[in-house]
Parts: structure tokens; C-alpha cells; sequence
């Protein structure tokens, strides 16, 4: 296969050679229209698909299934580049072909050369990799689900459970850069699936990342419309799931740049909150809350680090997987970089460190400031209720009046983001199926300025889910919608690690050296192994809690009341210390924690359900698709390791590198090998 070239021009639908001086392209051409088009004609051809746009570079088209030859491979030399028409033949003669094997034949290799020829528009650049990342990852999971896992396990368990995560996700993200750089190819984790692993597993992987996000959506929307009650609750929910809604469809119908930028603002905004939180949170523990002085670690010891023991330390895990959730989609907007080579790297390194630090720094104070037995905490409907969020708990602990509704306004925006994500998410994992043949063909629809607009308008059609937040069984609406993707995550991140261990066995068996890797996951494949297990051990763990779940607290009935009105004090500058729940208050001289009834055996399996329904969804996809396929492991010899790969020029772009690398000074080179 000849060398890859021009990775950023690729897309451009022209010849190399007609860019020369003199020729006929670089000559100016007079317009022969009478009249100018319009603007609402040019907004209305935006959504039609441009039969002329070029993709990868195109190679002799196979005469059969079986043939050996490559197609996509990355770009190179004068070559004229593949178009949508030719695209489509070729495509349409793999169908033929797929007819004469018979309906149950899954052609691998005309899947791996759909992705990797993907009409998706390529315009993120590094800040917006970034930002993305960090906008998916920084939302209800971190300001509000933080409290359930505080309740559930207390302070130690949070920030050990958490960095047991984060370790974990530091090998999954470092394996999915490597392999993100390598094949910046549509659908990212479930095509890496299809051709490293199984095809059905790719199959369940795509089907199970794709409901996540179709999912999450009306679980934000629905959390935004709570969030708004915070000011007034009288309000009808629907009209707040109605703006929330279209805001994030308008975004997302700005293309893959209009979500880079909203993404990026979002972010900005995330991020100075929690800078704010942590030095207001430093102050508020120094300074102590208006009744009482210095805080320190007292509810350390005071009700205690840990809570439920164990199995309380077990239950947080998936808690803290969900907060992380959404990370690995700087992977998937891979295939819509304009230079992953250079961008991906570093928003790999980055994001990670950021994250990390965020959250381990702001969780630190959430222990320290509230106890895990607050009523407030123990009184949420839901993960997605913002009332419970230990941020604003902290907050209005201290006596602080505007505050409150300040951090109520970051967790709206977070959950904009997490929602706005939720689409991109959604789309493009919809469209790579569908270009696979794993989804509806019409799903792959892509207009001419790199929208999936079909695939847009599905993940709309389930977020109207969110008119369900004005029904009186809300709570057990957004537990399910919860159920549905809680544990997908896990299983995305797993898959990224072993499709790591395999690809790399499948490079050294054909002779490939790493240095001819663009970019070298920092773990290795001894951290993909780490990874691997760590996901398999949340698996196991939550299996544990979920069949023998920890006995629920509520609090006495005129908890809740004697709160409030010592909230109230407090604001007065008087405050009470008979009902300690971080308030100023004596935790322990409170009233009594009361434990409801044990549940019933209907109440156990529905709440081992709530818990593990993604475990079944992703079996039923993995079974359906094996069965009727009848697809193999893929085996090492037989893998596919050109088609859709970017080689960069790599050995031109390492010597310069080595020769900028060679004029920094020590701390740079440190900087830079960790960020």
C-alpha cells in the first residue's frame, strides 16, 4: 500500500496538480448566472448531500469480497480521491456480492472501508478535543450524582472509589489515543470492536454506546427542568424541556465547529466553577460556618470516613463511572479533526490530568464539608436531582445567599453540555452503524456540510422523552432512563482496552515496529491489561451490590423542616447546634437515621435491574447478531491493519519533532511527556 500523504487535503475534491500556477482551477472564472442564488436557497442545499465532495484517496475497486486489496488506506500521491458516487458503487456492489453468501454474510472488510471513508466534515481542532472532553465528563455526575456516592460509601470511599476509576480510565483513554491516531475512523470504539474483536461484539458495542447517549438526552433535559425549580417551582416543566431541547438540536445542526465552539464556551464555564468551589470550598473550611469556627476533618471522624463498609465502598464505583462518562468522546471526534496527529495527543494527555485533578481536589472538600448522613442528601429523588448536590449543600451550609443559585446555573449548564454531548454521541455512532450495515442505511444519510442529519433527528425524536419530567412518577422515569446507561460506559471502556492488547499483537505478527506508530499509549499494553481488569472488577462489584443492595436511610419526617428553618437561622446570624448535618450542627446529637422496611422481593429484582439492565441489553445485541451472522472472532492474521490508517509522513514529522524536542529545556520535556 503506498505511503499515506496529504491527511488534511484528502477531503479536498480537487487534484494535486491542478492547484499549479496557470492552471485551469487557479484562474479566475468569470459567472455566467443571471442572478445571484439566495440565502434560504443555499440554507436549503446545505441539507442535500454534495455529489461531487472527495473523500480518501481511491484504489482498484475489488472485484469480490474476497479480494485482497485495500481500499482507503489514508491518502497518497496524485491519485484522484473517492467520491460519494463512486463511494456508493462500491458499497452497492459489496450488497451484490453480500447476496450471493446469503443474507446471514457480514462483510468485514466493506465495513472497515465505510468508516474509514466517512463524509463526516473534518473542522475540530485542539481546543475544541479538549473541551470536549472535559464538557462531557463534567456534569450531573460530578455536581450532583457525587452526593448519592457520598451518602452510599462517605468521604473515604468517594475519593478512593474515584481514583480507582481514574486510573482505570488513565489506561483506557491512553490506549484509545493510540488507537484513535492510528485509524481516525467513523464510530471509533464500535468499529475498533468490529475489526479487532468480533463483528457482533462491535455490533453490541455500537448499539450499547449509541443508546448511552440516546438516552442520557431527555435524562438531562429532564434534570435541566428540575434545576429550574430551584427558582421557581411552580413553573411547567414542559417549557423548559421544550427550549432545552431545540437549544441543543440548533446547536448540534451548526455542524461538528458549531458543537466544537458551544462545547468549548460549556466547558469554560464548568471549569471556572470548580476552580471557584475549591478555593471558596479551602476559605469555608478554614473559616467554618457562620455558627461554629474551624471545620478541618472533623466529619472525618464525626459520622465517620466510611460508610456501609465494603460494600458501601463497592456501591460507588459505578457512581464514580458515570461521573467520568464521556471522556472517551474525544476518540470519537477523532474522524472530524483536522490534524489528529497533533491535536489528539495532547488533548489525550491533558484532559486526563485536568479531570483528575478536578475532581479528586473537589471531592477532597465535599467530604469535608458535608457528612454523609445530611438529610438533604438522604432525602434526593434522584441522581439527577440538583438539590441534592453536596456543591450547593457546602454552599448554603456556610450562610452564603447568592452563591446557591450561582452553582444551581453551572449544574444547568452542565447538564446543557452533557445533553448537547449526548447528541454528537448519539449521531455519529448511529451513522458509522449504519455505514457498517449495523443500523439502517438511511441513519448514514450525511448532508454536504458533514451533518448526520437523520441520525440528528432520531436522537431529537428520543429526547422528547423529557416531557415525561411533569408526570408525578418522574423520579422512577429518570432511574430507568439511568438503568439504561449506567453501565455502558464499563463495557465501551473494556472493549477500548482489549481492542488495544489485540491490535497490538496484530502489528508486531505483520512485522510493524512501534516507531511506526504515530502516537504510543504512555501505559502500554500492560495498562490496557490494568484497565481491562479494573473494568471487569466494577462489573463484578456492582453485580454484588446489586443483588444485595445496601439497606436504604431516610431521614425522620421533621428532618427536612428543622433544616430549613436552621438554614434560615443561620443566614440571621444565629445558629442552632441540636441538629448537626454539617450546618453548623452536631451530626450525632441529631435526630436518629430511621431505616424503611426491607423490601419486598419485587422491590429487590426491579432495583437489581435499575442497577445491571445494561448487562442483558448488551447480551440480547451481542446473541442476536452472532446468531444471525454466525461471525468469528477475528483472528490475528486475518486483521485488518492499513485500511482507514494515517501514516502522517512520519518519519518527515518525527525528524522534526526530535529536532524542536532537542532546543527544550528540561521542564518542558516533563511538561510535555505528561500533558
Amino acid at each position: 500500500m503506498p505511503p499515506d500523504r496529504g491527511i488534511e487535503m484528502s477531503s479536498v475534491g480537487i487534484k494535486e496538480d491542478s492547484l499549479t500556477q496557470g492552471s485551469s482551477w487557479s484562474a479566475p472564472r468569470p459567472s455566467y448566472d443571471d442572478e445571484p442564488e439566495s440565502a434560504f436557497r443555499r440554507w436549503l442545499d446545505s441539507f442535500k448531500r454534495d455529489r461531487h465532495r472527495r473523500v480518501l484517496p481511491k484504489y482498484p475497486v475489488p472485484g469480490s469480497v474476497d479480494d485482497e486489496n485495500r481500499i482507503g488506506g489514508g491518502g497518497g500521491g496524485g491519485r484522484s480521491s473517492l467520491g460519494i458516487d463512486e463511494l456508493e458503487s462500491i458499497r452497492s456492489s459489496r450488497d451484490h456480492s453480500n447476496q450471493n453468501y446469503g443474507p446471514h454474510y457480514f462483510d468485514l472488510h466493506a465495513a472497515n472501508i465505510s468508516t474509514a471513508n466517512t463524509m463526516l466534515a473534518r473542522e475540530l481542532r485542539g481546543r475544541h478535543l479538549q473541551m470536549i472532553a472535559i464538557g462531557g465528563s463534567i456534569g450531573t455526575g460530578l455536581f450532583v450524582a457525587s452526593g448519592k456516592s457520598l451518602n452510599l460509601g462517605g468521604p473515604a470511599s468517594l475519593l478512593i472509589a474515584y481514583g480507582f476509576i481514574g486510573i482505570m480510565l488513565y489506561c483506557t483513554i491512553q490506549a484509545l489515543g493510540e488507537l484513535a491516531v492510528t485509524f481516525p475512523v467513523a464510530g471509533s470504539f464500535s468499529a475498533y470492536s468490529t475489526r479487532f474483536l468480533d463483528p457482533a461484539w462491535g455490533f453490541a458495542m455500537g448499539w450499547n454506546y449509541a443508546l448511552q447517549w440516546l438516552v442520557v438526552l431527555p435524562l438531562e433535559i429532564i434534570a435541566a427542568s428540575i434545576t429550574v425549580g430551584y427558582w421557581n417551582s411552580n413553573m411547567h416543566r414542559a417549557l423548559f424541556v421544550t427550549i432545552f431541547l431545540i437549544t441543543i438540536v440548533v446547536i448540534n445542526l451548526f455542524g461538528v465547529k458549531g458543537y466544537g465552539e458551544a462545547e468549548f464556551m460549556f466547558a469554560i464555564v464548568k471549569i471556572t466553577a470548580v476552580i471557584g468551589f475549591i478555593l471558596l470550598g479551602i476559605v469555608i473550611n478554614i473559616g467554618g460556618f457562620p455558627s461554629d469556627g474551624y471545620i478541618g476533618a472533623r466529619y472525618w471522624t464525626n459520622p465517620g470516613a466510611f460508610h456501609n463498609g465494603f460494600k458501601g465502598l463497592c456501591s460507588v464505583f459505578v457512581s464514580a463511572a458515570f461521573a467520568f462518562t464521556g471522556t472517551e468522546l474525544v476518540g470519537l471526534a477523532a474522524a472530524e479533526a483536522v490534524n489528529p496527529r497533533k491535536s489528539l495527543p495532547t488533548a489525550i494527555k491533558q484532559v486526563f490530568w485536568r479531570i483528575t485533578l478536578f475532581y479528586v481536589v473537589a471531592l477532597t472538600l465535599i467530604g469535608l464539608l458535608v457528612p454523609y448522613n445530611h438529610p438533604e442528601l438522604l432525602g434526593a429523588k434522584s441522581m439527577a436531582d440538583a438539590s441534592a448536590s453536596p456543591f450547593v449543600i457546602a454552599i448554603e451550609s456556610a450562610g452564603i445567599d447568592v452563591l446557591p443559585g450561582v452553582m444551581n446555573s453551572v449544574i444547568l449548564v452542565a447538564v446543557l453540555s452533557v445533553g448537547n454531548s449526548a447528541v454528537f454521541g448519539s449521531s455519529r455512532t448511529l451513522a458509522a452503524l449504519a455505514d457498517q450495515r449495523q443500523a439502517p442505511k438511511i441513519l448514514g444519510y450525511v448532508d454536504r456540510r458533514g451533518r448526520p442529519l437523520v441520525a440528528i433527528l432520531v436522537a431529537m425524536l428520543v429526547g422528547l422523552l423529557g416531557y415525561l419530567a411533569d408526570l408525578k412518577e418522574q423520579s422512577d422515569v429518570l432511574n430507568w432512563l439511568l438503568a439504561v446507561s449506567g453501565l455502558s460506559s464499563i463495557f465501551t471502556w473494556g472493549s477500548i482496552c482489549l481492542c488495544h492488547i489485540r491490535f497490538r499483537k496484530a502489528w508486531a505478527a505483520k512485522g510493524r515496529t512501534l516507531n511506526q506508530l504515530a502516537f504510543r499509549s504512555q501505559a502500554g499494553v500492560a495498562g490496557s491489561w490494568v484497565g481491562l481488569i479494573f473494568n471487569f472488577i466494577v462489573l463484578v462489584a456492582q453485580f454484588w451490590t446489586a443483588a444485595w443492595p445496601i439497606p436504604k436511610m431516610l431521614p425522620p419526617p421533621d428532618t427536612a423542616s428543622s433544616v430549613v428553618n436552621n438554614l434560615a437561622t443561620s443566614h440571621g446570624g444565629e445558629g442552632r447546634e441540636d441538629m448537626g448535618t454539617g450546618m453548623g450542627i452536631n451530626s450525632i446529637d441529631g435526630p436518629p437515621v430511621i431505616y424503611p422496611p426491607d423490601p419486598t422481593p419485587r422491590e429487590t429484582v426491579i432495583g437489581f435491574f435499575l442497577q445491571y439492565l445494561c448487562v442483558p441489553i448488551v447480551a440480547a445485541f451481542y446473541l442476536g447478531h452472532k446468531l444471525w451472522f454466525r461471525t468469528k472472532v477475528v483472528k490475528i492474521e486475518d486483521m485488518d491493519i492499513d485500511t482507514g490508517r494515517r501514516d502522517f509522513n512520519l518519519p518527515i514529522l518525527l525528524a522534526q519533532e526530535y529536532d524542536e524536542k532537542a532546543n527544550w529545556p528540561l521542564w518542558k520535556r516533563g511538561y510535555k511527556f505528561f500533558c
